[in-house]
């Protein structure tokens, strides 16, 4: 049994804060039950992409890089934000040339899910990149430091139990892939 929620009317929006990958606001809500007044904040951040990229051999190509909210190197899938109007495929296609060196021979969209809809305005898309080809060493952006490694596919469970990848969203695009395969989804 479903109960209807009504949406809550912004009453004010804040100052908005740039920090160049995201903005911060905190808006005034008004809760559609009692009418008080809810401040909340909002982060308007870009579209992100994740990538699984697979080689021929059926490695996958994956990057580690120190991220600042753990203070500690990560293991992941290649990734990052999406232009201004840039195709989510396209920035998939960018974001593993960019950050690899490999190009995908083709590229299948797995879907797309919001990082944190209680307070970010994103969605985050993954893809399947097949066949990928080592074409140089990779141009990283300023900024980063990123290692390219190659596991076999087949570790991938092992990887996420044993707690090297802990990314959500990189497991949530592995978990896509899977939803994808039983589904009856071609490679």
């Amino acid at each position: 049994m479903s109960t209807s929620v009504k949406p809550w009317q912004r009453l004010r929006r804040g100052l908005e804060h740039d920090y160049r990958v995201l903005r911060v606001r905190e808006d005034r809500w008004a809760d559609p039950r009692t009418q008080r007044e809810h401040p909340r904040v909002n982060l308007d951040c870009a579209d992100w992409v994740n990538v699984i990229a697979v080689t021929a051999e059926d490695q996958l190509v994956l990057v580690r890089q120190f991220r600042f909210g753990v203070e500690a190197t990560t293991l992941e899938v290649p990734g990052g934000m999406v232009d201004a109007g840039e195709d989510p495929a396209a920035a998939a296609r960018r974001e593993l040339e960019e950050e690899t060196g490999y190009v995908a021979g083709r590229v299948v969209p797995l879907g797309a899910v919001h990082p944190n809809p209680a307070m970010q305005t994103n969605r985050c898309f993954s893809f399947l990149a097949l066949d990928c080809v080592k074409a140089h060493a990779g141009q990283q952006d300023e900024g980063e430091d990123i290692a390219v490694e190659l596991h076999p596919r087949a570790d991938l469970p092992r990887l996420v139990l044993e707690g090297h990848i802990t990314h959500s969203l990189v497991v949530v695009a592995f978990f896509l892939e899977r939803l994808r395969a039983e589904a009856g989804g071609a490679d």
